[in-house]
């Protein structure tokens, strides 16, 4: 089970690489879910490819987000630049890139974002069938799901074992689009998630922030059982400290060895299993939703009873008692009741807190000086090495000859052979031993290989210089190091497949509507509305399959429109098709009819998009769903919360215990109706959840507020 691990920056790089991360996920600068990070410049990247490769890490392109037609397009030039040059995969989450890359860059892996919601063997196998070689599973899914989908699948799979979980299931977020015009689905995440909410005005705290998952040792040993073949550790945004401790820690979980975390030391908002067990423990961290450290202790006046090892230098943080930060210091005097002047003090003991600001309930550990340093330690004198095999011959009368050979991470034998011209002649005294040449050609730790012997053969009692060893091993490990860098190069056609566009042509659109009752469908009938779908799930989790209606002619995830047993299909506008390729590629399933654009295209981009061999709708009408959320949010079917600016939501929660949020005020650009039409689309839907039937009949009646959403501005 290989560990794939974050590199926001080259810092973070450097330090997974240390630990003994198999493989890197990465961004390019402007591009993938991370665009906050530091990301990488297309030179720093190059750099980074030869120094994974040299080491046997393969590195992978996170360009995990929907994207327009003009992006698409654009990033063929960076991508081409480092396909040439040896990239092993790219992440992706929108299926137009997908096919874009497929067609242009042969030999490139495609991997499956976690943003793509695959929940289920059926969606796991269709991405194997189209040529991806492995997908992110969401972070919802149980054990047992994931047992499943691995037994019904050939497909690589891989699992998020650390770091961040999101609320809303990812790539079904748009909250901080629809309220802030920053897409999630898009990189840019404002994170409203991690606000303080109220309901009914009382409840206040962080209602929509979960703590950060960690597995233990029992779950990494139940997943390299069954045969995951990759494990993941979110941290793009967190600091290569983070970085190296955590690829550390699962690193030694895999070799059987259960050590304890240290991760929680180093940033800690609170750690759960996350949705592994079916009897999940609590979640979610209502108190607070950034990174606090770890409380060490019970606090009485100026005494805290430490439950923490603390020593000098340890960062700690002051809380009120609704966990606002009200001061922060260094350690640099530690005093207990008895002594004064200590160096450390144990689980146990209580310490006297000098100049504590007023205020203050709780006491947290930031910042471990003791676990830092170890770290810092670490990071100077470890480093991954690349395993080669070494054969050297040495016969009477012949020049000594040396061979060594590796696999580079696609598998092919690289090798090099030398010879030296000197004659091997027979010794004087006393001959030159194979356990001498196996030392001697041994001796390259200050490269980035780890060498063993493969075969030795020489003559007995042979003169052959000490130098000459070393020199051919230098000469043919630098060698093998070139021919091992320039084995990832390729070459690629001058010419970009690009999908033509073409003029759209303007259509007569009809009105459909999406519902969520059987009393608003018969209003609609009532209205004359002919084409009316029924609300379905935005995810068709593997223990959910037998529960989705296959006979609902609106697809709203990609299992439902696989096996949907209507001849004519609409695909529902979560699945985030924004550009031309991804019409194109949906186009191919035999029964879609129509696709509904994301919300998150403005009107300009969808102008981009131009004509397609499929009917384009456009989401008409509706309260924005801004979460699809797997947790039970609301304990009664309905409730409102809001945030500290004002933005009201109303969480229902489906029939299978999902909560959905949506926002206050609907979108409305049914007066574009005339515009609409000119730019081909074909069909306005109008999704309905709570509206009654006197709301539904404003709504056909036109007398609805206008409220463009993105489509007007964009997003970023």
């Amino acid at each position: 089970m290989k560990i794939v691990a974050p590199a926001g920056s080259i810092e973070r790089f450097y330090a997974a690489i240390k630990a003994g991360a198999d493989e890197i996920y990465m961004g390019l600068k402007g591009f993938g879910a991370r665009r906050n990070a530091v990301n990488l410049t297309l030179e720093e990247y190059k750099e980074a490819l030869d120094y994974a490769h040299e080491r046997g890490v393969k590195v992978f392109l996170t360009l995990n987000t929907i994207m327009m037609d003009v992006e698409i397009e654009a990033i063929s030039i960076n991508l081409r630049e480092l396909y040439k040059h040896g990239l092993d995969a790219v992440i992706v989450q929108d299926f137009g890139l997908a096919k874009f890359i497929k067609e242009n860059y042969p030999g490139l892996e495609l991997h499956g974002s976690t943003q793509m919601t695959v929940a289920n063997h059926i969606e796991a196998n269709y991405l194997k069938s189209i040529g991806f070689e492995r997908v992110v599973l969401p972070r919802e899914l149980s054990f047992e799901e994931i047992k499943e989908i691995r037994e019904k699948s050939e497909i690589e799979l891989e699992i998020f074992v650390s770091g961040a979980l999101c609320i809303s299931y990812s790539g079904n977020c748009y909250m901080s689009s629809f309220i802030g015009g920053r897409s999630g689905n898009r990189g840019m995440c404002a994170q409203p998630c991690r606000k303080k909410y109220s309901s009914n005005g009382e409840e206040e705290g962080y209602l929509l922030s979960p703590k950060d998952q960690l597995y233990g040792f029992e779950e990494i040993q139940k997943l390299k059982e069954i045969g995951i073949d990759s494990i993941k550790l979110e941290g793009r945004m967190k600091e290569p400290n983070y970085v190296f401790q955590t690829v550390s820690y699962y690193k030694e979980l895999i070799e059987g060895k259960n050590v304890e975390e240290k991760s929680s030391q180093i940033f800690n908002r609170g750690y759960s299993t996350g949705y592994f067990y079916k009897n999940r423990p609590e979640i979610m961290n209502r108190e607070f939703a950034s990174h606090l450290g770890k409380n060490l202790g019970e606090l009485k006046e100026n005494h805290l009873k430490l439950k923490e090892r603390i020593i000098l230098g340890d960062g700690v943080t002051f809380l009120s008692k609704d966990y606002e930060k009200i001061g922060g210091t260094y350690i640099n005097k530690i005093d207990t009741k008895f002594e004064r002047g200590r160096k450390d003090a144990n689980p146990g003991e209580t310490v006297v807190l000098r100049d504590l600001p007023v205020g203050t309930k709780y006491v947290y550990r930031n910042y471990s000086k003791e676990v830092s340093d170890l770290i810092e330690q670490k990071l100077k004198t470890t480093d991954k090495k690349h395993l080669i095999e070494f054969q050297f011959t040495a016969k009477l009368g012949d020049v000594p000859k040396i061979k060594v050979s590796t696999l580079n991470n696609r598998l092919e034998l690289i090798t090099a052979e030398l010879s030296s011209d000197t004659t091997i002649e027979l010794a004087k005294n006393k001959g030159t031993s194979k356990e001498v040449i196996e030392e001697k050609i041994l001796e390259i730790g200050d490269t980035t290989f780890k060498g063993i012997v493969k075969n030795i053969e020489i003559d007995e009692n042979i003169f052959l210089p000490i130098s000459v060893i070393k020199q051919l091993k230098r000469d043919v490990v630098k060698e093998l190091l070139e021919k091992l860098i320039l084995s990832y190069r390729r070459e690629v056609s001058e010419e970009i497949i690009k999908l033509s566009r073409l003029e759209s042509k303007e259509k007569k659109a009809i009105i459909s509507a999406i519902v969520s009752n059987d009393s608003q469908k018969s209003v609609l009938e009532n209205l004359g509305v002919t084409k009316i779908y029924n609300k379905g799930y935005d995810v068709a989790r593997e223990g959910i399959l037998t529960k989705v209606d296959l006979y609902n002619k609106l697809a709203t995830n990609l299992y439902q429109a696989l096996e949907n047993k209507n001849s004519e299909i609409t695909l529902g506008w979560n699945l985030n098709i924004s550009n031309r390729y991804a019409f194109d590629h949906f186009s191919t399933l035999t029964n879609v009819d129509t696709i509904i654009v994301s919300p998150e295209v403005s009107y300009r981009r969808l102008e981009e998009i131009g004509e397609t061999t499929v009917k384009k709708a456009i989401l008409a009408y509706g309260r924005p769903r801004a979460m699809y959320t797997e947790l039970s949010i609301a304990t009664e079917n309905q409730k409102i919360i809001e945030n500290e600016q004002g933005d009201r939501f109303t969480v229902i929660q489906n029939d299978i215990g999902n909560s959905e949020i949506y926002l206050e005020h609907p979108l409305n650009i049914l007066e574009d109706k005339e515009y609409l039409e000119s730019i081909g689309i074909s069909e306005l839907v109008l999704e309905f959840t709570t509206e009654t039937e006197s709301e539904i009949k404003d709504i056909l009646d036109g007398n609805g507020e206008y409220r463009p959403y993105n489509y007007e501005k964009g997003v970023f």
